[in-house]
């Protein structure tokens, strides 16, 4: 039997120049770095070195550091992606030429109408949105707002309370994953929903599927090897975020800014009503240009649901499993949340800023785990920093991971020491090897929110518990091979109730 069919010559000739063009497509890009002088992991034709994701981010960029230094250069997929840890070539891509060539992040696919929130829009649609979103993220409005976090802080100790009370080990993302689902909910868009035990309310339902995305799920995949692509999708409405989730929230907001626009009764303060607001704090017409649209405020609302549960809910449960690791740092915390709060008064927002040894436990739990490991920039030009080319088009990434633990920085940087963010030492730290948010212009515009969620949940519950480690704590913690940084198997503690008459350990 004859295996190779039987083909005319032309017919060859069209198949071998087709086969031939399709590797060059694959694999065109892959000599960028090589012709740059910068070393790197070998791509493989289409993957590029996506391939080695399979052992986790964070696994990928500390190999390539070890074994390539200060600059390596890799390619998910076709792309070419330049990854730097020079504290003065970071601070030129995140600051100084942020405007002018590294605006934007990289495009990872359709994103329907997400393509308006601040995280993704583009160059003057992104500053005009940055503008209008910054005085809603002030201290001053994150003050008035603090009541409504207070109030889930109230219902995280007691939910603490139920589980401790089975005298079973406690799953930390459980708790604050629930935690963080009520806080940004609430502040959000006004729904109030205690999502631990409420499992079948809608919201918690479509939101819970909208988190449970994934960088690596089979879409982005093809995404990342067929870039062009991407028209078609659009074409056919095809986004990279869960369209049953994300058609539920616009329908359930549309309704909730119809009932306020409707009620002419003060509203409580949160994010889309500050937004709201600022659509009709003036009517010049110039003012309007600048106003978010309905459209916009609808992308901004999910996607601080999307950036801020995760970030939340992980970081506090690493900061508990190094307390609990750390008894030290625990009595030590503890001790501040009860001189500052003595007899388990209620947390207020100038107790918390009072709090400077929280402040450090947070700045050192974020320094070992930056959620969002990676900080990328698309060069919009070609342009040379630091004698480095970087041709238009190539996504420069800083490793927030890899800079964290770099021993050149940080001493025995495995090590948990708040000390390292004291007061004396925290001047003495380069602020572009430390970015657990970013820097510059588009850093993470919900920081000091995130920071007040999280200093919230831990002084609340370490003025009624203190936690220990038990048999089926992982120690030392391994970490997964997801984007955002998680432990290979969840986090889980033993939460010990504190004596009622006196704040004692």
């Amino acid at each position: 039997m004859n295996i190779i069919p039987s083909l005319s010559a032309g017919t060859w000739a069209l198949l071998v120049l087709f086969l031939t063009l399709l590797f060059l497509y694959g694999t065109w890009t892959h000599r960028l770095f090589k012709e740059l002088g910068i070393p790197g992991p070998t791509p493989l034709p289409f993957f590029g070195t996506v391939l080695s994701y399979r052992e986790g981010f964070t696994n990928f960029d500390m190999t390539c550091f070890k074994k390539y230094g200060k600059t390596w250069g890799f390619f998910d997929g076709r792309q070419p992606v330049l990854a730097i840890t020079d504290p003065e070539t970071i601070k030129s891509v995140l600051v100084k030429e942020c405007y002018s060539v590294f605006t934007n992040r990289r495009n990872f696919g359709p994103a329907g109408f997400l393509e308006n929130a601040i995280s993704i829009a583009e160059d003057d649609q992104w500053k005009r949105i940055r503008t209008v979103l910054s005085p809603t993220f002030t201290s001053g409005k994150l003050k008035e707002m603090f009541p409504i976090i207070n109030q889930y802080g109230d219902i995280l100790v007691k939910n603490m309370q139920n589980e401790a009370e089975k005298s079973k080990p406690i799953t930390l993302k459980k708790i604050f994953g629930a935690y963080s689902m009520d806080v940004i909910t609430s502040t959000s868009f006004g729904v109030n929903v205690d999502s631990l035990n409420n499992q079948n309310d809608p919201f918690v339902r479509e939101i819970s599927k909208l988190i449970k995305f994934s960088f690596l799920d089979p879409l982005i995949l093809t995404i990342t090897l067929f870039p062009f692509l991407v028209p078609l999708l659009k074409t056919l409405d095809v986004t990279v975020f869960p369209k049953e989730a994300t058609d539920f929230l616009v329908k359930s907001i549309k309704k909730i800014k119809e009932e306020r626009k409707i009620c002419s009764q003060k509203h409580r303060i949160d994010f889309l009503q500050l937004m709201m607001d600022s659509q009709t704090s003036n009517n010049s017409e110039t003012h309007s240009q600048k106003d978010l649209s309905d459209e916009e405020i609808l992308a901004q609302s999910i996607i601080f649901l999307f950036a801020g549960y995760e970030t939340t809910s992980s970081v506090l449960s690493f900061l508990f499993y190094h307390l609990a690791t750390n008894p030290e740092v625990q009595q030590k915390l503890q001790k501040e949340i009860d001189a500052v709060l003595p007899n388990k008064e209620a947390v207020t927002y100038d107790a918390l800023v009072q709090m400077e040894y929280l402040d450090m436990v947070i700045s050192e739990t974020l320094r070992l785990f930056p959620i969002a490991g990676r900080i990328e920039r698309v060069a919009k030009k070609t342009v040379e920093l630091n004698g480095l080319r970087i041709p238009k088009g190539t996504v420069v990434m800083a490793s927030a991971f890899v800079l964290h633990r770099d021993p050149q920085y940080w001493s025995e940087p495995e090590e948990f020491r708040p000390e390292r963010f004291s007061k004396e030492n925290k001047e003495s730290i380069n602020p572009y090897v430390y970015l657990p948010f970013g820097a510059g212009p588009r850093n993470c515009i919900g920081m000091r929110f995130a920071l007040m969620n999280m200093k919230v949940a831990t002084c609340r519950l370490l003025q009624e518990f203190s936690f220990r480690t038990c048999k089926e704590t992982q120690i030392p913690l391994k970490l997964s091979n997801k984007p955002l940084l998680s432990p290979t198997v969840p986090i889980v503690l033993q939460a010990v109730p504190r004596s009622k008459k006196a704040n004692q350990p």
